[in-house]
């Protein structure tokens, strides 16, 4: 299809000048004390932009309606991860005594270092072969740790902050925004289940406290935005193993529950209990807020988290102007629906024993309760429902939080 001319992207600054000069991206928050740095960054202020603008592209769109008439640069892009997936297949695991982490995954990713500049050049044209360099350091590190066989929503960092580079670069433009999201986002997700499966690999962090499912965030934020005005399906819906199987092709959020339901046992209030207690806010649209709210601050204000970040060029660690015409149009976009406002995070009791199984099977009740009583300007909180791991520090389970409006 013809091209337009780059243009802004809500979420990222303007396509860089032809003769910009790129650079390798380097690691340069190495303590706590750097923080700061990165929370008034240009590379934060761009990333959680990109977050936000793919979160407004696919609002209420399925990923084949997100997909529809996409262009011939997002088709190279997925080709170019369906070429990264072949690996995968070309790389069996290995006997090892070790249940967690096999060492093939070693191979894998060498494989994909050795092939990355190769690949990343077929995908793009000749003019934006300079930035190469810069770009292909985020696109390896969103597929895990080599060393510790590890992934978590550092690396899921990595590939988005990749994609926000294509914007930034003029390869994708604004009408790229949603096919980003519903096609190659949900494509980079199947490569990183196949990679935990396959050589089961560990959660990062500490028992993947940083994310919703062990391993992943953003698919949970886009996922939702998906769902707001949907005519059927209500945040009660995703407890429904034949609503989840029905719809898991079409939805991120219900594909990541499908996954879920598939790699875990037992009551999905216990092994997922975060979730579980998304099941009970009223809408998508107050799901989707307080899922922006808590990346905010569960994901990005991490340390442990963000000294795994690499900053060049194009996302740089210089502080941000607040007052530049750009940065008003980012900040207006960085804020939340207005029910986030109304949202805050409040200890709850956890949902142990057979209360957990008795409130599981009575969530959806439950939770169409609330609805009604929000429509009459009340939110009924259940009060088994909980938690938000707030403290990540340490390997013990964190403080149980979860949305209460106020």
């Amino acid at each position: 299809m013809n091209r337009p001319p780059p243009i802004y992207v809500s979420g990222t600054n303007c396509v860089v000048d032809e003769d910009h000069q790129y650079t390798v991206p380097i690691k340069m928050i190495k303590t706590q004390v750097d923080m700061p740095l990165w929370e008034k960054s240009e590379a934060y202020m761009e990333y959680l932009g990109f977050v936000l603008a793919i979160n407004q592209a696919v609002e209420g769109k399925s990923n084949t309606d997100g997909s529809k008439n996409c262009s011939e640069q997002v088709d190279k892009i997925k080709a170019m991860l369906d070429d990264i997936d072949k690996l995968i297949d070309e790389t069996p695991p290995i006997e090892q005594p070790q249940r967690f982490g096999n060492q093939a995954f070693r191979t894998f990713y060498q494989k994909v270092k050795d092939n990355l500049f190769n690949l990343l050049q077929k995908a793009l044209p000749e003019r934006l072969y300079r930035a190469v360099p810069e770009i292909m350091i985020y696109l390896l590190e969103s597929f895990g740790n080599s060393t510790r066989i590890d992934y978590g929503t550092g690396h899921e960092i990595s590939f988005v902050m990749f994609l926000c580079c294509l914007f930034k670069i003029g390869f994708f433009t604004d009408v790229d925004k949603a096919p980003t999201g519903c096609k190659i986002f949900t494509t980079y997700l199947d490569i990183c289940r196949k990679l935990q499966q396959k050589y089961r690999m560990e959660p990062a962090g500490s028992h993947g406290v940083w994310s919703l499912d062990d391993y992943q965030f953003i698919p949970f934020i886009w996922g939702s935005s998906q769902f707001i005005n949907h005519a059927t399906i209500e945040p009660p819906s995703f407890l429904k193993k034949t609503i989840v199987d029905q719809y898991a092709d079409r939805y991120m959020f219900l594909a990541c529950i499908q996954y879920i339901n598939r790699v875990k046992t037992g009551p999905f209030s216990e092994h997922s209990n975060q979730l579980w207690n998304v099941s009970g806010v009223p809408s998508w649209n107050r799901v989707n807020g307080g899922l922006v709210k808590m990346y905010k601050a569960e994901v990005l204000a991490k340390f442990p988290v963000v000294q795994h970040i690499a900053f060049g060029t194009l996302l740089p660690l210089t502080p941000a102007d607040p007052n530049a015409a750009v940065r008003k149009m980012k900040s207006a976009l960085a804020l939340a629906p207005k029910e986030i406002d109304q949202l805050v995070f409040q200890p709850q009791r956890d949902p142990t024993g057979d209360q957990a199984k008795k409130d599981e099977e009575g969530s959806i009740k439950s939770a169409k309760s609330e609805t009604e009583s929000v429509s009459a300007g009340k939110f009924a909180t259940p009060p088994t429902r909980s938690k938000i791991s707030s403290s990540p520090d340490t390997k013990e389970e964190g403080t149980k939080v979860h949305f209460k409006e106020v």
